[in-house]
């Protein structure tokens, strides 16, 4: 019925502006200027604030920054939320049989793809009211008074300036995707965390209520200045450990390294050609499969539960949770919090805020425990819709095989036949992938990280530029050799 329905809303859904793929093969150093175009435009549009915000906003997505890219009180503030937000929705709707579509199918890809980007353009609709109506997004009174306009008017143009922002950022992502290198939603969360990341080893800032320098090298030195000799104390090697940043970097540097091997783990379905004797190939099942995309499913799911509790709290419905700021600090909500460092699960630290002093340490501990519940769980659920829905399943990949003229040296050329082999491998690579991506997450937010990226994060910019790194080389490799365009530009 959902379905139905769909099909005869799609002339209408494609007739939304898109990007004009190219006709043509686009040369190495064109794709290369426009990601490097696109990338410049997204820093500067980050550092472009919008209009007639009252400087006592907050950042409604500021646990999440990482993950949604933008930047807080600029026209990208949405970042790439609404395009996750629908991604998720669709999959859900998909993945429970609301929607029934067979995205083997071309026609019902096609419709799925043309639903997908008019939703996205609703949820950017929606976030962008709902950081309005929160009162995150506070339109300023004096600047409604100068103008001479009623303070509604402010309140659009917020509004307006928000939504232009996002849908920038659906097309500077089409922009990537169909003339640049990889895609544009990664390269835009790989920039924002990577620049955190340089940030936070460098910046010389002091913040407010702080006597220390937020970056980590800086903070060493002002340390030294301050501590000298007793730092080699055990309580001056436990604020060194924690409080001088030596356990976010040790976390980070070895959550890269981990990353990056598991990247590196596959098992290899080797290959031939049924017509050209001599062409061999292997297609590599991966240990994360799915990559880390589940952990964005994952976390923009809290973030948009989040959000419904501040706006609850905003209209004077504290039975969920109280916040401070974007804090959650009781209830619920509390509960449903990401940990992002030992001062979110650590008892001692954690109370050390005045906000959770009187916190039972029960919570405390039930928060780690729900949070790994569904780091873990939410990994292996969205793993597994995500190999569903976007074509890495047995069943659409033993048929891409079939059809590009290979097969599995000893098995007859049958789509049915390479389907039962896969069939023992990627439903269980997808589980454990799904599963290990949601420890590693755990464990790198559990022991902090460089600019408090967090643990998805940080996962997310490492297999990102491991996988950009991939993409460069083999542009470079159809780029020497035109002929492998065929072979090496279709997945299989």
């Amino acid at each position: 019925m959902v379905e139905e329905i769909l099909r005869k809303l799609q002339p209408y859904f494609e007739r939304i502006p898109s990007v004009e793929r190219p006709k043509q093969h686009v040369p190495f150093r064109q794709k290369l200027a426009w990601t490097v175009g696109i990338l410049i435009l997204y820093f500067a549009l980050t550092n472009v604030p919008v209009f007639g915000l009252d400087p006592s906003s907050i950042d409604l997505f500021a646990q999440f920054r990482a993950l949604f890219a933008g930047a807080g009180g600029s026209i990208l503030a949405l970042g790439i939320g609404p395009i996750v937000t629908a991604s998720i929705i669709l999959q859900l709707l998909v993945g429970a049989g609301i929607i029934k579509l067979d995205l083997t199918k071309p026609e019902d890809r096609a419709a799925y793809q043309d639903f997908q980007r008019f939703l996205v353009f609703v949820m950017i609709a929606f976030e962008a009211l709902v950081l309005i109506f929160s009162r995150s997004m506070i339109p300023n009174a004096q600047v409604a008074a100068q103008l001479g306009v009623p303070i509604s008017f402010i309140t659009f143009l917020i509004f307006f300036q928000l939504f232009i922002g996002g849908v920038l950022i659906v097309y500077m992502d089409e922009v990537v995707s169909k003339w640049g290198i990889g895609s544009g939603v990664s390269l835009f969360i790989l920039a924002g965390i990577s620049q955190a990341i340089i940030t936070g080893l460098f910046n010389w800032v002091v913040p407010p209520n702080s006597q220390m320098p937020a970056g980590i090298i800086p903070r060493w030195v002002w340390i030294a200045q301050n501590y000298g000799a007793n730092i080699l104390s055990a309580d001056g090697l436990l604020f060194l450990l924690i409080d001088g940043g030596v356990l976010a970097l040790i976390t980070t540097i070895a959550i890269i390294f981990l990353v990056v091997y598991a990247e590196g783990t596959r098992v290899e379905i080797p290959l031939a050609h049924a017509a050209v004797r001599g062409a061999r190939g292997r297609f590599p099942i991966k240990l994360i499969y799915a990559s880390v995309l589940p952990m964005i499913f994952v976390r923009a799911l809290q973030a948009n539960i989040q959000i419904i509790g501040m706006m609850l709290y905003q209209r004077g419905i504290t039975i969920f949770g109280e916040y401070v700021g974007s804090q959650p600090v009781s209830g619920i909500m509390y509960l449903l919090s990401p940990v992002r460092s030992p001062y979110d699960w650590v008892p001692a630290l954690v109370k050390s805020n005045p906000i959770f002093a009187d916190l039972p340490e029960w919570m405390i501990i039930l928060r780690l425990l729900i949070d790994a519940t569904i780091l873990i769980a939410g990994g292996i659920l969205f793993a597994i819709f995500w190999v569903e829905t976007s074509g890495m399943d047995a069943k659409t990949v033993a048929s891409q095989i079939a059809r590009s003229g290979m097969q599995i040296p000893g098995f007859r050329r049958n789509p049915q036949v390479i389907e039962r082999l896969l069939e023992r491998y990627i439903p269980k690579v997808t589980i454990i992938g799904g599963a290990a991506i949601g420890v590693l997450t755990l464990i790198a937010n559990m022991l902090g990280t460089i600019g408090n990226v967090s643990g998805t994060g940080l996962l997310l910019a490492v297999s990102i530029a491991y996988r950009f790194y991939q993409d460069l080389a083999k542009e470079q490799l159809t780029e020497m050799h035109p002929l492998l365009r065929r072979f090496i530009g279709e997945e299989v």
